[in-house]
């Protein structure tokens, strides 16, 4: 697999192919098996995450902790916001609903980590579901995505304890974006933007989980990664190049979770997790889970 999407962006020009197909081919070389065996296991995925998608919708699920849960459902049926009725907000709530199917010990399929696994399976069904995409075309968005993961993989960090959310819920968005870019009939130079516009947008984002819980804030920031996503897929299709090449964000985002202090790095002894209220509830909660022999 790719090591740079510069050179996956070159090869798919100079091949006059999408990066889906160029991804799906180079796995399929890298693995040995032909691309339709992984075409159907890409297809299993997807089948996995519109379940954890439709599950988390209908409301009724709640966290270990009891911290999160129903909150997608109110945004599918609450009282109307200043986005009601829009994609926008489908997303928001598919992002929320991934999440909380997560917290309650549910399936999902880690896109690329457990804790930012909302924002990608929101981003292309909700897509999807607004414009009338294939699942052919959904399958080729995931093969976009995980080319685009791959590369984040090998030259930052995709874990919450190395870099921090920005390596879980950022590198979520970018992949989200670029893939959603092509999906959508954008360019591979256009991906490329709009991993870049995603990616510089969650530089430096910590990893804070109140009580080492994948729940509060994580379910959360899926949400916004996933707006973050969008913003950066309405940026990359209407023309605008980021100045900064996606290969050196994806760097900066290594370097910075490198440098990163500890405390931000998903072991709770931080940012929100450390706040008076952030550690009160993680007391109060992991004393619910123990006595209820969670």
């Amino acid at each position: 697999m790719y090591k740079s999407l510069a050179e996956a962006i070159r090869d798919a020009q100079a091949q006059r192919k999408t990066l889906a197909r160029l991804a799906l081919e180079a796995e399929a070389l890298d693995q040995g098996r032909p691309v339709a065996e992984i075409r159907e296991a890409l297809g299993r995925a997807l089948a996995v995450m519109r379940q954890a998608s439709d599950r988390g919708m209908v409301g009724d699920l709640t966290s270990v902790s009891g911290l999160v849960g129903g909150d997608a459902a109110k945004l599918r049926l609450g009282p109307p916001g200043p986005l009601a009725d829009t994609l926008f907000r489908d997303v928001l709530a598919r992002a929320l609903a991934v999440q909380e199917v997560n917290a309650a010990m549910g399936v999902i399929v880690a896109a690329p980590t457990a804790g930012g696994a909302g924002v990608l399976p929101a981003v292309l069904t909700g897509i999807a579901a607004a414009r009338n995409v294939s699942d052919d075309a959904l399958v080729d968005a995931l093969a976009t995505a995980g080319l685009i993961g791959a590369v984040v993989a090998e030259r930052a960090s995709l874990s919450g304890a190395e870099g921090g959310c920005q390596a879980e819920t950022g590198a979520a968005a970018g992949m989200a974006a670029g893939a959603a870019t092509e999906m959508l009939g954008g360019t591979p130079a256009q991906v490329g933007h709009a991993v870049a516009l995603a990616q510089q947008a969650t530089l430096g984002l910590i990893c804070d989980p109140l009580g080492g819980l994948v729940e509060l804030p994580c379910v959360f920031r899926n949400a916004t990664g996933a707006a973050i996503a969008l913003a950066a897929i309405e940026m990359a299709l209407a023309g605008i190049e980021f100045a900064i090449p996606c290969d050196e964000v994806i760097d900066v985002m290594g370097e910075i979770g490198r440098e990163m202090d500890v405390r931000y790095r998903e072991t709770a002894g931080g940012g929100l997790a450390a706040t008076p209220t952030g550690r009160r509830l993680a007391k109060e909660r992991l004393v619910q889970i123990k006595r209820a022999g969670r």
